[in-house]
């Protein structure tokens, strides 16, 4: 089967064990994928996906400074499988190369190069949440009433 384009979430911390999950969430079929990653990893992919640059580059604007020095770019990176409970990825580049990656540091080179994030499809049945559905009556409720809400609407008469 193919690969699906997932849109990174982010990073959410699992309660009650504080463990941050990079969730990647496909909306054809609509599933969610949760990664568990380390701490250093999820300030890396929240920097990159909040499109900070910090003062030193890290590492990642590093992969792609030498991969940009050998004429080669990023293309895409791809959740490829687990291991366990090991998730494995691949980078892509333009030039036809594939590195074997963790999907934390896949996910930030993707971030940081702005370019597309695949899971294989079987993989996604495998260990994805399937997402729930919309009720489009409600989410059509919902953005009319955030077209039509003004500050003055939260005004109890209680502020100083």
């Amino acid at each position: 089967m193919p690969n699906v384009e997932v849109e990174v979430v982010g990073v959410r911390i699992e309660l009650p064990a504080n463990q941050p999950i990079l969730l990647l969430k496909a909306t054809e079929p609509a599933y969610y994928l949760p990664i568990w990653v380390g701490a250093i990893e999820a300030n890396a992919l929240s920097i990159a996906q909040r499109g900070l640059t910090p003062p030193r580059p890290m590492t990642h604007a590093l992969l792609l400074d030498v991969l940009a020095a050998h004429d080669d770019e990023l293309a895409d990176v791809t959740i490829t499988g687990r291991d366990g409970q090991i998730f494995l990825a691949e980078l892509h580049t333009e030039d036809g190369r594939t590195i074997s990656a963790r999907p934390s540091d896949a996910v930030t080179l993707a971030l940081t190069a702005e370019c597309p994030v695949y899971v294989d499809s079987d993989l996604l049945k495998d260990a994805g949440i399937e997402a729930p559905e919309a009720d489009e009556e409600e989410v059509a409720q919902f953005r009319d009433f955030l077209d039509n809400v003004s500050a003055e609407d939260f005004e109890t008469g209680d502020e100083q």
